[in-house]
């Protein structure tokens, strides 16, 4: 057990960067096809077929997963991860051609490299070409490359993030795993002390949610920020219960990161079911409850090996 993605058979992660612009694009190919779902907290998001994972509607498949840089110009990344799969033959067959569905979520890093460069679709295509089933780098590259965190008192006093996966496996063969990109607005805690955010001019952390209270604004950073990221299970899951899994693994981005889920970050967070194993029940409640877990210790590694 490798303790990330990889974890789950069947799955391939990819990233791209451009290390002086500081951004970067993270794909998780699925090239057999998973079940996925997603669930949006922040009010900021920038997303793409979203709409197509609620349950009331008809494709229930996806081939790769998204994570990208560059505001809402990066979800030209997901076209070079389209092409990538449409030339190995794979995506939902419309009878006159095979069409990949590929989801995506983007944050917040134009104010923290230069503005002007952005994944795109030949950088989606590069992290399909770097994709592997073995190796899942974190910290400052793909989708983490320009990653923050804490930007109360602006871009000068953040904490540099990126992007972390972390997995656990049970004795009777359930495995969930996450893969996040930690662009938040907040702080983020562990122990009941802040590792990574908002600090003074004299360099020390202060309190990004008390900083909101006392000043009754932060609205200068709004939609600047964001987390995001992937939830992954060999649990056997339809559309609407990973959707359920999705919204429960935030439990775990508010365990520690504070604030989380602001008008001032768009987080949003897939999960995807490879279908290995089946549980005669309760297999929201089960991969739920892991999947907080793994998504809390997804940031931590996120923020610790950026500053690493």
């Amino acid at each position: 057990m490798q303790h990330h993605i990889l974890d789950i058979k069947g799955l391939k992660v990819g990233h791209a960067q451009n290390e002086n612009a500081k951004t970067g694009v993270t794909v998780v190919l699925a090239e057999k096809g998973v079940i996925c779902g997603v669930d949006v907290r922040g009010a900021a998001p920038g997303t793409r077929e979203t709409d197509l994972l609620d349950p009331r509607n008809a494709v229930e498949r996806v081939h790769g997963i998204v994570l990208s840089g560059g505001s809402a110009y990066g979800l030209d990344a997901a076209s070079g991860v389209m092409q990538y799969l449409e030339q190995k033959g794979i995506g939902f067959d419309v009878g006159c051609a095979k069409v990949p569905i590929v989801p995506a979520a983007v944050l917040f890093d134009l104010s923290n490299g230069d503005p002007f460069v952005r994944p795109d679709q030949k950088m989606g295509l590069e992290a399909c070409k770097n994709a592997s089933d073995t190796v899942c780098k974190e910290g400052n590259v793909g989708a983490g490359c320009g990653a923050t965190v804490g930007k109360l008192n602006g871009m000068e006093f953040c904490t540099n993030s990126g992007i972390g996966s972390w997995a656990e496996c049970t004795e009777n063969g359930i495995c969930v795993a996450a893969l996040i990109a930690v662009n938040a607005f907040g702080d983020v805690w562990e122990n009941g002390k802040i590792i990574a955010g908002t600090k003074d001019a004299s360099g020390n952390f202060i309190d990004t949610e008390k900083g909101v209270i006392d000043s009754a604004s932060a609205l200068h950073f709004a939609g600047r920020n964001t987390t995001i990221g992937i939830i992954a299970t060999n649990v056997k899951l339809t559309k609407a219960q990973a959707s359920k899994v999705a919204g429960m693994a935030h439990d775990g981005l508010a365990r520690c990161i504070r604030p989380i889920h602001t008008t001032l970050d768009g987080d949003t967070l897939f999960c995807i079911s490879t279908e290995e194993i089946e549980l005669p029940t309760a297999p929201v409640d089960v991969v739920g409850i892991l999947a907080a877990r793994v998504t809390e210790q997804a940031v931590l590694r996120a923020v610790k090996t950026a500053n690493a």
